[in-house]
């Protein structure tokens, strides 16, 4: 194994490029969730679901056997997008920890520092 990925500064900087990718990730997520809340396209909850279904329906002349297949693969798609969020959330939150456990006191101080100011720079 490579003496270089022993260094503890680079594992450092390995983990803290990863973490502030993971956080602006997350800000970019929720910029773009604040975006198209505020878009006229309808929140996907029930009321969401069914105008969506109703104008893919319309639009593009679904049948009844098309509609529900359409109405279960959206379900479906969006079971697995709030999974993939959820797991995204743990991964970012492992990945602090991890870090953070790594730092001394003085050093979470700092980090935590740097990671409100990226968080700053990424909401502008």
């Amino acid at each position: 194994m490579d003496s270089s990925w022993r260094n503890s500064r680079v594992l450092l900087t390995l983990l803290l490029v990863f973490l502030c990718g993971g956080a602006s990730g997350a800000l970019w997520v929720k910029k773009m969730s604040v975006v198209s809340a505020n878009s006229p396209a309808p929140a996907w909850n029930q009321t969401g679901r069914e105008m969506t279904v109703q104008r893919f329906r319309k639009e593009l002349k679904l049948n009844d056997k098309q509609t529900a297949e359409l109405e279960l693969v959206l379900d479906d798609f969006m079971k697995y997008y709030q999974t993939l969020q959820g797991q995204m959330d743990e991964v970012r939150a492992n990945g602090k920890e991890r870090i953070l456990n790594v730092l001394d006191d003085s050093q979470k101080e700092k980090f935590n520092q740097l990671m409100g100011e990226l968080q700053k720079q990424q909401i502008k």
